[in-house]
């Protein structure tokens, strides 16, 4: 980027300069317009997402056998939804902010198989793969009873196909997992920010990995390349992927049915708040999505990102989307939050989200280390750093100019906070106890 175009970005969004000092920075989204106004030009509709639920619906009695731990909810992928009281005293205490309305965690920290949000859309898009081509060569059929896949003949099959993808992480282990234990061969492309201990958990599971010295997109792109040359191999695309989103619109449905069982309320006059962890923007955007097919104006979702790579807000609110990236600001793209360290955003995403999104804000790694130890301390729930970026969100909205001019601030007391927690639950203990001695 010439320093003429940088100049001109930083005189239309002054908030950039925050973003290059690496200060913690809150936007809010001009764009954002009513739900109907906004499903007009969406590319997804609300039966995709019913769609997608009714496919991993099917392949719950296949998901039951093979992982023994989904038996307690018949192999449907799902995590609960908790109340942190004394966490949000933490945070008031800290921040001297009152939080006003409830506070609760969507635990997709402990979303069973892979121990993440990916357990949702990596998961679904391995699976609608599977499908497509067991019913191609008529050896299933819609009505089939799933668990059939759980035999020598449909591994047999599978294993003449491949899978590929380019992960800073968590995508590599859910990608992984379900595809080896389908059979097909697979392959996942790791840049240099992914654990070791996702490494060697996959390659444990006969996932084969390739590491890269650089960032995401490098190992997806190359990633991208070798999928292109062969025809058996289907790459699992995080930045531009339908199926990942569907994926993860589903939890949105799952929620909808979670919040009436603990009778909260989201209506006009009871808002919901949703702050979730944001790297390329398939799972945060995808849950924001569907969230806003069940509640419509009623839902307010917010991203999260580390202060080393804000590239979701870099691109929405430049409107450039995918053709800018926190290094054209002279980021370094340098995070603990290995699962946000994305340099640039997805296009698809952002452009789906642009009269949806709230807003966003960025966190230091420093404080999510902090937010780390102290949700252990309070509440004895442990995650990863990345999945406490959204953990700020009701301080940071508090403090923003976003309730009166959404018209909110005397109805935020009725309201309900979800931060979504993104990871954290196959974390090895040794890895965690470092975290939360940092922290």
């Amino acid at each position: 980027m010439s320093k003429i175009e940088l100049q001109s970005l930083l005189e239309s969004h002054p908030i950039i300069h925050q973003l290059m000092a690496l200060e913690e920075a809150f936007w809010l989204n001009s764009n954002i317009q009513s739900f109907q106004t906004g499903m007009e030009k969406a590319p997804l509709l609300l039966n995709d997402v019913l769609d997608a639920e009714a496919r991993l619906k099917r392949f719950a009695p296949y998901i039951a056998v093979v992982f023994p731990e989904t038996q307690e909810t018949h192999g449907i992928i799902e995590s609960p939804l908790v109340e942190i009281p004394k966490m949000k005293e933490k945070l008031e205490q800290d921040f001297a902010q009152p939080i006003l309305g409830g506070l609760r965690l969507k635990c997709d920290s402990h979303l069973p198989i892979s121990g993440s949000i990916k357990a949702r859309g990596g998961i679904y898009e391995v699976l609608k793969t599977a499908e497509d081509l067991a019913l191609k060569q008529n050896m299933l059929s819609l009505n089939d009873d799933y668990s059939i896949l759980d035999s020598e003949k449909f591994r047999s099959f599978f294993s003449h196909y491949s899978i590929a993808v380019g992960s800073t992480g968590n995508l590599g282990l859910s990608i992984g997992i379900m595809s080896a234990k389908l059979g097909f061969n697979v392959t996942v492309h790791m840049s240099a920010d992914a654990k070791q201990w996702k490494k060697d958990l996959l390659r444990s599971k006969n996932v084969k990995v390739i590491e890269y010295a650089s960032d995401y997109s490098k190992a997806v792109e190359e990633g991208r390349r070798q999928a292109e040359v062969d025809p058996s191999c289907h790459f699992v695309d995080d930045e531009n992927s339908r199926d990942l989103f569907l994926g993860y619109a589903v939890a949105a449905l799952r929620l909808q049915k979670q919040l009436a069982e603990a009778n909260i309320k989201v209506d006009e006059d009871h808002p919901l708040f949703v702050y979730l962890p944001c790297g390329v923007g398939g799972g945060p955007g995808g849950v924001a999505f569907g969230l806003k097919l069940m509640f419509k104006d009623n839902v307010h979702c917010f991203f999260a990102e580390p202060t080393h790579s804000p590239c979701m807000m870099l691109g929405m609110m430049t409107g450039l989307h995918d053709r800018i990236a926190v290094q054209d600001i002279g980021l370094d793209n340098k995070t603990a939050a290995d699962g946000l360290a994305v340099g640039r955003p997805s296009g698809f995403v952002g452009k789906v989200m642009e009269p949806f999104l709230s807003g966003s804000f960025t966190v230091s790694d420093n404080k999510m280390y902090k937010l780390l130890k102290d949700l252990a301390d309070t509440e004895g729930i442990y995650l990863e750093p990345s999945a406490l970026a959204g953990m700020i969100g009701p301080v940071k909205l508090e403090k923003s100019d976003y309730l009166p001019k959404a018209h909110l601030s005397d109805k935020i007391k009725n309201g309900t906070h979800i931060v979504w927690a993104t990871g954290g639950g196959m974390v090895p203990k040794e890895e965690m106890e470092k975290y939360y001695r940092i922290g």
